[in-house]
């Protein structure tokens, strides 16, 4: 079983080199794609006045992450397509992906599982209608993301070629559905007429607060979701996009009100919790394209943060902008940049149940002297040129890591590579 990982990178590289995709008289028969991304990170030691179960790590530190992936699309019917996706992941995160709300390296996981491991991310069926006037309806139904359909954005989504933090892949306080690695199980569908979409979508929560296994009891857990889009096309030609998402989750949440009431020595979230619980959450999403040369972008998330967070990351209020430069105005047209910033913060119940000493399952320093997450992310990615590798240095700056204003600034340091075919 040990030679099963590098079985898979092996098999996925020769296909994915050798045969794209198998076509007959130019009609697309299949499509098989591999991608790998390599990110190394380093952080110098930083000043803290004293450090607690889940604090980001005062220390010098340096982690490795890495992820596979194959694509196989089957075309089974006009319009219908079947999608099957393995997955590998190995390395870790700084201080086990944890002391961050916004944490700087969006290709790991919060499971500590160093090694190599194989798993399904995606195995879907999906069916699309093409109506008269340009209109369309899409269905999808297995296992996937809910950011492989909701919150898109030009310019910051994808952290194997984007920005790296979670604040900036997606909505900070999007409390999305989905088990340890970032997958769940349901149907979704887009309705898209003119410049307009909308899109849905009845998906599994996991069994327990960041958990790897998701639960299918529909009645007492489900997570749903709702986007509306809208494109727009200015007189100069430039072009943009705008979208308003929201959210409800029904678990077993704890509550932090009763956490914060009901203790002995720390509060304890898990002890609160109760079948019926919800989280509510909007956000809104847009982004701007300057003909082919720079682009805008900007997020602004909320929560409720009443219960606690059950699936991403342990924010409830967040805000980003950024802009994007393409290589072609320096003449590397093949090259783009990023340059952005985020801010994260905690409803005022979460803020209690970390300054009581609380503990959820990313952040927690014990008697928590509270301050908002200032995040500061630049990157520039090379073209390596014939090949389909690229390589992306990236620098992070986060001021009050982990909320703690007792805790000093970090520097991230990161270098990234990655390979599609």
């Amino acid at each position: 079983m040990k030679k099963l990982p590098f079985l898979f990178l092996f098999m996925s590289v020769f296909f994915s080199t050798k045969t794209i995709s198998q076509t007959t008289d130019s009609i697309q028969k299949y499509s098989l794609k591999f991608q790998m991304t390599s990110v190394y990170q380093w952080h110098p030691e930083f000043k803290a006045d004293y450090s607690g179960t889940n604090s980001m790590l005062s220390k010098e530190q340096r982690a490795l992450s890495l992820t596979s992936t194959l694509f196989l699309d089957v075309p089974l019917w006009k319009g219908g397509l079947f999608t099957f996706n393995p997955e590998m992941s190995g390395g870790e995160g700084l201080s086990s992906a944890k002391g961050l709300g916004g944490f700087p390296n969006g290709e790991t996981f919060r499971i500590g599982e160093a090694k190599p491991v194989v798993y399904m991310a995606r195995m879907l069926l999906q069916q699309k209608f093409k109506f008269k006037n340009n209109q369309s309806l899409q269905i999808v139904a297995g296992k996937f993301g809910l950011a492989d359909y909701f919150d898109g954005n030009t310019y910051s989504h994808d952290p194997r070629t984007q920005f790296l933090n979670w604040s900036l892949m997606t909505h900070g306080a999007w409390d999305y559905a989905a088990n340890t690695r970032g997958y769940t199980d349901g149907i979704y569908a887009n309705y898209q007429f003119d410049t307009w979409q909308v899109r849905a979508s009845l998906s599994a929560l996991p069994t327990n607060a960041n958990g790897p296994n998701l639960g299918f009891s529909f009645k007492k857990s489900n997570a749903v979701n709702l986007e509306v889009e809208k494109k727009i096309t200015f007189k100069n030609n430039d072009s943009g996009t705008i979208k308003l998402l929201g959210y409800k989750n029904l678990a077993g949440m704890g509550n932090y009100n009763l956490a914060n009431s009901n203790y002995i020595i720390t509060p304890n979230i898990v002890s609160t919790r109760q079948d019926g619980r919800t989280k509510y959450g909007i956000g809104i999403n847009a982004d701007y394209s300057h003909s082919d040369t720079w682009g805008l972008f900007g997020r602004m998330s909320y929560n409720d943060g009443k219960n606690e967070t059950w699936a991403f990351t342990e924010i409830d209020q967040s805000a980003s902008l950024g802009i994007n430069l393409k290589g072609k105005i320096w003449n590397r047209s093949d090259d783009f940049a990023g340059l952005a910033i985020a801010t994260n913060g905690l409803s005022a119940s979460h803020q209690t149940y970390q300054k009581l000493g609380g503990n959820g399952f990313m952040i927690g320093d014990g008697n928590l002297n509270y301050g908002t997450e200032k995040i500061v992310e630049a990157f520039y990615s090379f073209a390596i040129p014939h090949t389909s590798f690229t390589l992306s240095p990236d620098y992070q700056f986060v001021v009050n890591p982990g909320y703690n204003k007792d805790r000093g600034p970090i520097q991230f340091v990161a270098l990234r590579f990655h390979a599609q075919f």
